[in-house]
């Protein structure tokens, strides 16, 4: 846990434009991940409270689950996080094929 203060900048915006420090953050155990705790970890990583690999390690996530979660949040904001909805911000064959050609 020390090295977890260490790394961060002790106090970030949240998602929901409070304050947000390492105590306020998901515990480490969390298991249901609902948008304003997604939104949580990111900011955190965002705002230098967490480091991405702090963050992947404390709730055993992969970097690019992480990664993730920051696109959703980039492309269609807090909403973008809802896992019911994901196939909803899912790009189309046909959006992924005009994108790459």
């Amino acid at each position: 846990m020390l090295e977890l203060e260490r790394a961060g900048a002790g106090v970030v915006i949240g998602p929901e434009g409070k304050p947000l420090t390492i105590a306020d953050l998901p515990p480490p155990d969390t298991k249901r991940w609902v948008i304003r705790r997604k939104a949580e970890v990111v900011a955190a990583v965002r705002g230098g409270l967490l480091s991405l690999e702090d963050a992947c390690r404390r709730y055993s996530l992969t970097v690019e689950e992480f990664l993730s979660w920051q696109r959703a949040i980039d492309a269609h904001g807090l909403p973008g996080l809802r896992a019911t909805r994901i196939q909803y911000y899912r790009p189309t064959p046909a959006e992924r094929s005009r994108s790459t050609g």
